[in-house]
């Protein structure tokens, strides 16, 4: 009873999350609300008894928002990520689409025989999934995923070698940024 108590809140966390991407007026709210929904799906699968795939939702989902959180500063300012702006555009069209890709995937999930099962469950589904997702490349994709996040930020500070600590000094306290370039971010 519990179980099915939290799958359900979990379920509701999860697709008002994913409604509020599309309420809130700004890029970084929307970040927020998409990384909250994402985690509440991926708990939702943990409490399935599926570890390996809830905890790698969970994982890749909060450093995918992280990483877009930090492109949104890096390249935006804090100031345009958090300003208000239309989160939709074409909303009936959005609409009309969004319906009618609902009612055909529910047409197809109520009216397409599923078939039946072959063979028995595996004793552990977390280590029959992994293999099957991942074969014997478990260890090398664990330390790929430390190099590519290696990768994106050097990519990051080699593309922005002067910050605004720099411009404006360490305790951000500069009047007018020391910009070597006159008429460049901030003059």
């Amino acid at each position: 009873m519990v179980e099915a108590v939290v799958v359900w809140v979990l379920g509701a966390v999860a697709v008002a999350a994913g409604a509020a991407v599309f309420i809130v007026d700004s890029m970084a709210r929307a970040t927020y609300a998409l990384a909250i929904s994402f985690v509440a799906v991926g708990l939702m699968v943990l409490s399935l008894e599926l570890d390996y795939i809830g905890v790698v939702i969970v994982l890749m989902m909060v450093m995918e928002m992280a990483i877009m959180a930090i492109y949104m500063v890096m390249f935006m300012g804090m100031n345009p990520a958090l300003m208000p702006m239309e989160m939709v555009h074409n909303k009936r069209g959005s609409l009309l689409l969004a319906g009618l890709t609902f009612v055909v995937l529910a047409a197809a999930a109520v009216l397409i025989p599923w078939p039946e099962r072959l063979g028995e469950p595996s004793a552990d589904p977390t280590v029959a999934l992994g293999e099957a997702i991942m074969g014997s490349h478990m260890l090398v994709m664990l330390a790929i995923s430390a190099v590519l996040f290696s990768t994106i930020v050097a990519g990051i500070v080699l593309a922005n070698p002067r910050g605004r600590y720099d411009r404006l000094g360490a305790d951000l306290d500069r009047r007018a940024p020391e910009d070597p370039i006159r008429g460049g971010v901030g003059r």
